[in-house]
């Protein structure tokens, strides 16, 4: 998602940003870098599904924010991004909730190039490509969680519709995207016009710039048996 690491910036903690620190790599950043001096990786960098092919180095720090629900077997491909993650350093990785954003709808209605939904936890998913985050975790070695959090600030629940919905009419259409441009670009925010505009349909509610649907995962790598101690 455009601008998507900029956004999750501004709710992250001073303990957060610190552990951005040293050599980083930003995989799928597109126009929006975690930080400005970070490495870039994205498609006219290589395939980020077989990233080692096309990075050698190892990291401080691996970002990526809403990239890996694009990978076509995120398991591996989130085994080649930890290869590049120092014993030490750190892998941050941001996946949508399948919950709040897919909301009980697979394909992605609001994005058709998710090729997979993920939950923090759950023991059944209404998604036939569903991961959990901590199986994720768990299938890392030398992986230690830091943190996993969803971030649902500003998600209005109200709006939440689960399963297929009939399509809108087009007056409801077109009042939606002049009323997206208003919010946009005046901040214009009618929570109750918004609630009546979108009754009975699902609606992608992190367009707005300060709503989130998303899980946010932190973890370290701890230094193997095998690695040598530093001088």
């Amino acid at each position: 998602m455009a601008d998507e690491a900029t956004k999750t910036k501004k709710v992250w903690t001073d303990a957060e940003r610190a552990l951005l620190r040293g050599k980083g790599i930003d995989i799928g950043c597109g126009r929006d870098p975690v930080l400005p001096d970070v490495q870039r990786f994205d498609a006219e960098h290589g395939d980020a599904n077989v990233i080692t092919r096309h990075v050698s180095e190892r990291f401080d720090f691996v970002f990526s924010s809403h990239c890996l629900e694009h990978m076509h077997d995120p398991r591996a491909a989130l085994r080649e991004w930890w290869e590049l993650v120092r014993p030490g350093g750190v892998l941050f990785f941001i996946v949508p909730d399948e919950d709040l954003y897919e909301q009980g709808v697979f394909p992605s209605r609001f994005n058709d190039d998710h090729k997979a939904t993920f939950t923090i936890a759950k023991r059944q998913s209404w998604s036939p490509i569903s991961y959990n985050v901590l199986d994720l975790v768990a299938s890392l070695p030398d992986a230690e969680l830091v943190s996993v959090q969803l971030h649902d600030m500003n998600y209005d629940r109200r709006l939440l519709r689960f399963g297929t919905l009939p399509p809108r009419p087009f007056i409801k259409r077109a009042l939606s995207y002049i009323y997206r441009r208003l919010h946009h670009h005046l901040g214009l925010s009618l929570p109750f016009f918004e609630r009546w505009l979108h009754k009975g349909e699902a609606i992608d509610q992190t367009r707005r710039p300060d709503s989130f649907a998303q899980i946010q995962t932190i973890l370290r790598k701890r230094p193997s048996m095998s690695t040598p101690a530093s001088p």
